[in-house]
């Protein structure tokens, strides 16, 4: 079990998570979700040790080692003149041992034929689209097949169907491993399908934490995000949120002035 207790974080004078709590479950993939700025991506650098932060937070009821678990951030932009299966076997190092073997090539080429992109193998990095990298640096922390795997708007740069794509690897990841996945995700619709628990965060704390259904309501909506939704029934008996209009909030800038004026 992944244990968030009291959890905060501060960048200078900013506060930007204050008294989370959490306990997550293996065998499962939680969607980390809510608007921009609301501390999806701290959480994750917090759980993976690399933000300070007061509270506690244990996995498995030790601290996270981040090189035992797989961590993947929001800016995964690689420059650098490496082909991809050159950055596969890097991300491996601890476990070869500098030594690679055919059994270690094999099980590359493997993974990155599940993700579709074996034939960019020999490609440099530094020539893929920001979606290709995506894949790549995704199938670089499965290959290690960490049992903790945080992963921060992983598929921000994949179309649909390379989203629809991750997402079923990492089911079958965790059905295989029963690793707990946790994914920083914006698309609700996405999020709904694929996790079996969301956490929504707002003001810097999680506003709800549970099923879709349970976290993803017209209230919801309306406070957290701003916005009025429908929801249909989709054929597959998955709810689908339709988004229709911002809410109205006529003294959105009455309400700001005296901030205004006294920062």
């Amino acid at each position: 079990m992944l244990e968030i207790d009291n959890l905060a974080v501060s960048l200078g004078r900013a506060e930007i998570l204050n008294a989370v709590s959490a306990r997550l479950e293996p065998g499962q993939i939680v969607g980390l979700v809510g608007p921009n700025g609301t501390g999806k991506s701290t959480l994750l650098n917090a759980v993976a040790g690399l933000h300070p932060y007061e509270g506690r937070i244990r996995w498995k009821g030790a601290p996270v080692q981040l090189e035992k678990i797989g961590y993947m951030p929001q800016n995964t932009r690689i420059g650098a003149n490496l082909s991809v299966i050159e950055t596969m076997l890097l991300g491996h190092y601890e476990a070869l041992g500098w030594q690679v073997g055919n059994a270690d090539l094999d099980s590359v080429l493997t993974i990155l034929a599940e993700f579709g992109i074996a034939h960019l193998h020999t490609r440099s990095m530094s020539i893929l689209s920001g979606g290709q990298q995506q894949l790549v640096l995704l199938a670089q922390r499965l290959l290690r097949e960490p049992d903790l795997l945080l992963l921060d708007e992983a598929t921000s740069a994949l179309d649909i169907r390379h989203q629809m794509q991750v997402f079923q690897h990492l089911r079958a990841y965790v059905e295989r491993t029963g690793a707990l996945v946790i994914i920083a995700v914006h698309d609700l619709n996405l999020a709904g399908r694929h996790c079996e628990t969301l956490c929504l965060l707002h003001g810097g704390r999680i506003h709800a934490e549970g099923s879709f259904g349970t976290v993803v309501t017209p209230s919801t909506l309306a406070q957290v995000y701003g916005i009025e939704a429908e929801f249909l029934a989709s054929a597959s008996g998955h709810p689908v949120i339709l988004p229709l209009e911002p809410c109205r909030q006529p003294n959105l800038h009455q309400s700001m002035e005296p901030q205004l004026q006294s920062a």
